[in-house]
């Protein structure tokens, strides 16, 4: 039987793109005494949590927050507006957009995917013309959602939001619009209000630096106007009397407190810094991370320059070599963990995770890494993808004490 205290020397690097790793600062907040979950010290916390989630949403609307992983809040987004036999216009960018779509159908509901033929759709981001000559075709309006991932984990494309809402209104069709950015979110730009999302679903594990276990609903007055007529079974998800107790910080239920501790911290450390620089840095990392992948003559997953994910960057492997093999070594060689390929691409790709608690020496670190299990796995390398990523940062300095605007 495998031990569970394995402890090798020095830190594990945690390089995939979520779970990400829980800085101290929130590590320590977690471990606070827990409190009553009616008493007035919990109350002030959740108000607490309440408000500051949504600067990280930038709405002004409900942000529901549920002791649950990201599955649970995809499940609650759809049981909350829709009803069975409902069709939803769902679009293939990857395993995630793959796994809610297999949701929707399990709930009774009926998922139309779009999507890129083959591997190519796993390499690009959302087609909005697509969306909007869908939605046209659609006179009589039984397409009641389209459902679009914002940044696919599985491939390290973010896609393009706010032009999927302008296809739903160039078409001039009444569709919700229903957004995954479970993995975006506090690490990539994302404008709940200003995009005009009606439900958007999220978690706690990524940019966010918690332990799963927390997910998230931002809600625009439509969807919940929706929920009104929606009529999928829902106890649990159902957001009125969440919305309800929430006012004055509380829940229906015994919440996750102190996750709900943690998230305060996190909250604390995102806009202590400012959100415009925490996309920036993680833009920074990522064309780093980028470099250095061009520089040993690989290919990255994503196809389009413009989709590039600031979350993750998907690495393809040579014809013949097994990602998972190259995976295997740098795991079992310099106690790193890095992202497999999910669905169509499994084997072919792995995924470098630099979002969340990531700064340049923990890139740094993590490329290291990757260049030498390559040369181990007898991968050909064509120059140092560490020296690349080496000089765009030294070129690209960001100061130590950068801080948000007063």
């Amino acid at each position: 039987m495998q031990k569970l205290d394995f402890h090798p020397a020095g830190r594990h690097f945690l390089q995939i793109p979520g779970p990400s790793p829980v800085p101290d600062r929130i590590l320590r907040a977690m471990s606070y005494p827990t409190i009553d979950h009616r008493g007035p010290e919990f109350g002030a916390l959740g108000l607490k949590v309440l408000a500051g989630i949504k600067k990280i949403f930038k709405t002004e609307q409900p942000v529901i927050i549920y002791p649950a992983s990201g599955t649970g809040a995809w499940e609650a987004a759809l049981s909350n507006t829709l009803s069975p036999g409902d069709t939803v216009l769902m679009f293939e960018t990857g395993h995630f957009a793959t796994l809610w779509k297999k949701m929707a159908e399990s709930l009774g509901l009926r998922p139309e995917f779009l999507g890129l033929p083959g591997i190519e759709g796993w390499r690009r981001g959302v087609q909005p013309d697509m969306i909007e000559a869908r939605l046209r075709a659609d006179t009589a309006h039984t397409i009641k959602a389209v459902c679009v991932v914002h940044n696919e984990t599985s491939t390290g494309v973010t896609s393009d939001i706010a032009a999927v809402r302008r296809a739903i209104d160039a078409a001039g069709h009444p569709a919700l619009l229903l957004v995954d950015t479970i993995s975006g979110l506090a690490s990539a730009d994302y404008r709940h209000d200003e995009w005009g999302v009606d439900v958007t679903v999220s978690g706690s594990q990524k940019g966010l630096m918690l332990p799963p276990g927390i997910s998230f609903n931002a809600v625009s007055q439509k969807a919940i106007e929706a929920s009104r007529s929606a009529k999928l079974p829902r106890a649990f998800w159902g957001w009125d009397e969440i919305i309800e107790m929430n006012r004055s910080g509380y829940w229906p239920y015994t919440p996750n407190t102190n996750l709900l501790y943690g998230l305060s911290e996190a909250l604390d450390m995102i806009l202590d810094e400012g959100l415009d620089n925490v996309f920036a840095r993680h833009q920074r990392l990522a064309e780093a991370c980028r470099r250095a992948v061009r520089a040993w003559g690989l290919e990255i997953q994503c196809a389009d320059p413009s989709v590039y994910s600031p979350v993750l960057t998907g690495v393809m492997m040579p014809e013949g070599v097994d990602a998972d093999a190259v995976r295997r070594t740098i795991y079992d060689r310099f106690n790193m963990s890095l992202g497999t390929g999910l669905g169509k691409v499994r084997g072919r790709m792995f995924r470098i995770g630099h979002l969340g608690d990531c700064n340049d020496l923990t890139l740094m670190a993590a490329l290291t890494g990757c260049e030498m299990g390559l040369k181990l796995s007898g991968v050909s390398v064509a120059a140092s993808g560490v020296v690349a990523a080496m000089e765009y940062l030294a070129a690209h300095a960001t100061p130590l004490s950068l801080k948000a605007a007063a």
